[in-house]
């Protein structure tokens, strides 16, 4: 391991390299003297970056939100549209489920660690080495509902152990490179990028069930001119804090105002934090939080130069997709409060060794997952109108059954044909379902069969009505659940669904102390 805590590559397959944005080449090797000052100074960490991203699109347009309809707004849109850089980041396959860019929006956030656009100087104020080339070691996904009432940050740890489309399973910071290096060959360094971009969207769509939307790409000037413009944030440490070693952060204990350089130290430490890499993922939402409350806050909202320079300075930091139109994100969140903006990690079990003995963050199950970001991305349900009137329903005697036992307790479908039969329904088959795991009941109509359905429920109370294509129009298939009581009674309610809770949640009107 060196001295970072990052580990070698395996002598098996290999890791990607670490490559050169501008040349499309794997980045210069350096002595070992700079090699050695790069691993202490700059820990692999794209999530100082994609702090910065988050605050740009999300906090520094939020501001031009609140302006969306004044001709100032109109301008600073204007300005964004300009100077921010474009790239074909979203794929047309690998990228489904639910998502619709014109209603609520998913946003994949990322970084690069390329120092390319940094001076000498710069290098030297930021304690930021030598160019390292592309790495997206963090990524976050924003999701915005469509009437932009809140946001959501979910952060992925750059060793979540997850499946790449076409390359099996690897860290997730591997799957932009993958991308990249196959298309080294015969694509033009916009495509390559491109192409690292697409993979890594289709592996977030796989792992969440997600249909991502949008992507946005910050650079580490970006991030080292945003804290500058906004004038500073406010963290608040639970210690002092002293890494001037690794990271180069010596901060005091309790509230206190960073930017530029101490800005980005915050967000990279890691050593001597008690989890590590998962704390340092907590300072870098620490940070976004601390910029959204600055950008609504009266002391940028009503300074109309500050506006300028941020979204300026945001929109040239920036590579986003081809379609994303600042200004209608901007528009989305315009009612958007700290409060409502919520920070927090994948669900994860902890760290483990993979095969070949590298350091991994094996996440939660696949099903724990898809529940947890189904929850995050679940519109407000709609209430149904309110009516008198009750639903029709028609003799038993001209609704014909099927009955199946799906239960799991032998002998539960005769019982309940008897019922029925007694009830005065005509009970045609009966036997097993292909499942013996249903919890609950349904009843299953084909199409115009809704009164049929409802007169069958007036007997089975709490069955869940399904219209399907399995029945033959006018006769009605009883599926039993393990939620059945029998004919007349009310099947056992369904214990409510507890939501999957990510890591670490908090909102960016949080204020307590960090460690």
């Amino acid at each position: 391991m060196n001295r970072d805590g990052n580990e070698p590559a395996p002598a098996g397959r290999p890791l990607p390299p670490r490559l050169d944005p501008r040349a499309g080449r794997p980045a210069r090797t350096h002595s070992a003297a700079s090699e050695r000052r790069e691993q202490a100074s700059v820990p692999r960490d794209g999530r100082s970056r994609r702090a910065a991203v988050a605050v740009r699109v999300v906090a520094g347009v939020v501001s031009a939100a609140l302006l969306a309809g004044t001709g100032w707004g109109w301008y600073l849109g204007r300005v964004a549209e300009a100077t921010v850089n474009r790239t074909d980041a979203i794929p047309t396959a690998g990228n489904d489920g639910s998502g619709n860019a014109s209603e609520a929006m998913n946003l994949l956030l990322v970084g690069n660690d390329s120092r390319s656009a940094l001076t000498e100087a710069q290098l030297a104020e930021l304690n930021a080495g030598t160019d390292s080339g592309i790495n997206t070691d963090t990524v976050i996904l924003v999701h915005v509902p469509a009437d932009g009432s809140r946001a959501s940050f979910v952060s992925f740890p750059r060793d979540s152990y997850v499946d790449i489309p076409g390359y099996g399973m690897d860290k997730l910071n591997a799957a932009y490179a993958y991308g990249y290096q196959e298309a080294a060959g015969t694509a033009s360094e916009p495509e390559r990028q491109a192409a690292g971009a697409q993979l890594l969207v289709q592996t977030i769509s796989r792992l969440t069930g997600l249909q991502i939307d949008h992507y946005a790409e910050v650079d580490l000037l970006g991030f080292f001119n945003l804290s500058t413009v906004v004038g500073g944030v406010e963290v608040n440490l639970c210690q002092a804090v002293d890494d001037s070693y690794y990271s180069g952060a010596v901060l005091d204990a309790g509230p206190q105002t960073i930017s530029g350089a101490d800005a980005l130290k915050f967000v990279r430490q890691r050593h001597g934090l008690p989890r590590g890499d998962f704390d340092r993922i907590v300072r870098q939402q620490v940070f976004m939080a601390g910029v959204l409350r600055k950008m609504l806050s009266e002391e940028v909202l009503l300074d109309l130069g500050k506006q300028r320079e941020l979204v300026k300075a945001a929109s040239e930091s920036l590579t986003v997709d081809k379609d994303l139109v600042l200004l209608e994100l901007a528009q989305q969140m315009q009612s958007v409060t700290a409060g409502a903006i919520e920070f927090q990690t994948i669900p994860y079990v902890g760290t483990d060794r993979d095969a070949q003995n590298r350091s991994i963050i094996r996440l939660e199950d696949e099903d724990t997952l898809r529940a947890f970001f189904a929850d995050l991305s679940a519109e407000p349900a709609e209430e149904a109108p309110a009516t008198t009137e009750p639903p029709a329903t028609v003799d038993p005697a001209t609704v014909p059954v099927e009955v199946y036992n799906g239960s799991g307790t032998s002998g539960l479908a005769a019982k309940a044909a008897s019922a029925l039969t007694t009830a005065g329904f005509p009970v045609g088959t009966t036997g097993n379902a292909a499942s013996m795991d249903h919890a609950q009941t349904e009843i299953r109509y084909a199409a115009g069969d809704e009164a049929l359905a409802h007169t069958l429920a007036g007997a089975i109370p709490g069955a869940v009505l399904k219209e399907s294509d399995d029945p033959a129009v006018g006769t009605l298939q009883l599926l039993l659940g393990s939620d059945f009581n029998g004919v007349g009674q009310a099947v056992t309610p369904a214990p409510p669904v507890e939501p999957v809770e990510g890591a670490d949640a908090r909102t960016a009107a949080d204020t307590t102390c960090i460690y």
